[in-house]
């Protein structure tokens, strides 16, 4: 199939694009690489997949992988309609994995309108060229941030989401309800995908698992939110990989409608919320090294707990995560002494 991988050069992207093309489809990957954490690490994921170029990448250009002739990439930032309605038009996607976003909780603080711009216009954008230019499916990305600090776990598809304590979360439960309408409106094919605490090698150095390594190799203390009393649905990079591969290979597999549209939502997470203490404590053991912690309160825009069910996903596509933590924290761990020379 001919597949658009928005976000190609994050940490998702990266994975999903090396799966699609060991299946032997043929891809274009889209990324505005921009400078939220080390564009360097973005770089060096796209140079995994033979793109190779002049540095910055130039905005428009199509580059070819000299890995798999099968695989393009092209530096195009998501609000910016124009452009992608015309890669839309010259490329025929049959499919649309939409996973470019600006991800962080605490940065939504610091840069509301990074948000409304790249997860607002942006999506809005994906969602108009895949109306002008229909697609078998619209597969995107939203967040287990959606749920806030509901009481109810494990936290189901079913119930209200609708009272968000961040502003990612709330541009997240947007896109949800923008697909929805389009799905309704345009008979447009949209599955979302609730991602939870998705780790791995290669992954984002804003997520804790990656700071908490960085710091404790260095020797610095990590600052352990509300007293490490905080559990996450901690998912291995593979284990989501598998699952949205399960999606993209069965477009439209299930007639899962609602309200008459044909639109989709799923959690895909582990499933099992493991304490940050013992995640932790879980990361000192394979690094060989005590944390310094800094315990301290809760910060604005954080959950207490993430639990994602995912018998739907199970029941619907056959989803079946199956890393334990300790074995993803250990590939995480080998991945980083070997990148950053440790």
């Amino acid at each position: 199939m001919k597949i658009l991988v928005t976000g190609a050069a994050g940490f998702i992207g990266y994975y999903l694009v090396k799966r699609l093309l060991q299946e032997g489809h043929h891809v274009v990957g889209m990324d505005n690489v921009n400078d939220y954490y080390d564009p360097e690490l973005k770089y060096s994921r796209l140079e995994e997949c033979g793109i190779i170029g002049e540095r910055p990448l130039l905005f428009g250009k199509e580059y070819m992988s000299n890995v798999w002739t099968s695989y393009r990439f092209v530096r195009i930032n998501l609000e910016d309609k124009d452009r992608v309605l015309l890669l839309f038009k010259e490329k025929e996607f049959e499919q649309v994995i939409h996973l470019a976003a600006q991800a962080g909780v605490r940065y939504s603080l610091e840069n509301p309108w990074a948000y409304i711009d790249s997860n607002i216009v942006g999506t809005m954008s994906i969602l108009e060229a895949c109306r002008q230019y229909p697609v078998k499916q619209l597969i995107y990305a939203t967040s287990s941030s959606v749920y806030g600090n509901s009481p109810d776990a494990p936290y189901s598809t079913e119930q209200c989401v609708d009272y968000p304590i961040s502003l990612y979360a709330a541009t997240k439960k947007s896109n949800e309800l923008m697909a929805y309408t389009y799905s309704h409106l345009f008979q447009i094919p949209t599955v979302g995908l609730r991602f939870f605490t998705v780790y791995g090698p290669w992954g984002r150095p804003d997520m804790a698992y990656f700071s908490f390594t960085k710091k404790i190799f260095a020797g610095e203390k990590i600052d352990v939110f509300n007293h490490g009393e905080l559990w996450r649905d901690f998912t291995y990079i593979d284990d989501i990989i598998s699952g949205i591969d399960l999606i993209i290979e069965n477009p439209n597999k299930i007639d899962n409608r609602l309200n008459g549209a044909n639109f989709a939502l799923y959690n895909i997470g582990n499933s099992s919320p493991v304490k940050l203490i013992e995640f932790i404590n879980i990361l000192e053991s394979i690094l060989g090294k005590n944390a310094n912690l800094n315990l301290i309160g809760m910060q604005p825009g954080d959950v207490l707990s993430t639990h994602a069910d995912v018998e739907p996903l199970e029941r619907d596509y056959g989803f079946k995560p199956n890393t334990p933590l300790e074995e993803g924290l250990a590939r995480f761990v080998k991945w980083y002494r070997e990148y950053y020379g440790k």
